[in-house]
C-alpha cells in the first residue's frame, strides 16, 4: 500500500457520497430510520429525532469523516507495519 494519501482521499468521498444519500433519503422520507433500525439493525426502537438542518449536516460530515478517516488511517498503518 503505498499511496496512503490518496486512500484517504478516496475514502473521504466515499463516506461524503454515501452521507449525503442517506441524508437526503431522510429528508425525503422521513420513516426511513425506523425502518433501518427495525429490518437492517433488527431492533424495534421508537425514537423521535429533529435534528434536522443544515449545522447537523455539516458536522455529521465532519463526524463521519474523521471516523472514516481514523479508521482507513490505522489499517494502512498496520497494514504496512505488520510484516509477513
Amino acid at each position: 500500500m503505498k499511496n496512503i494519501n490518496h486512500l484517504l482521499k478516496v475514502t473521504s468521498a466515499w463516506t461524503s457520497i454515501v452521507y449525503v444519500i442517506c441524508y437526503a433519503g431522510v429528508a425525503v422520507y422521513p420513516p426511513i430510520r425506523i425502518m433501518t433500525m427495525r429490518y437492517a439493525m433488527h431492533a424495534d426502537v421508537n425514537f423521535v429525532s429533529s435534528y434536522f438542518g443544515f449545522g447537523y449536516f455539516i458536522s455529521g460530515l465532519i463526524i463521519w469523516n474523521v471516523a472514516a478517516l481514523a479508521g482507513v488511517w490505522l489499517f494502512a498503518f498496520l497494514f504496512n507495519t505488520i510484516k509477513d
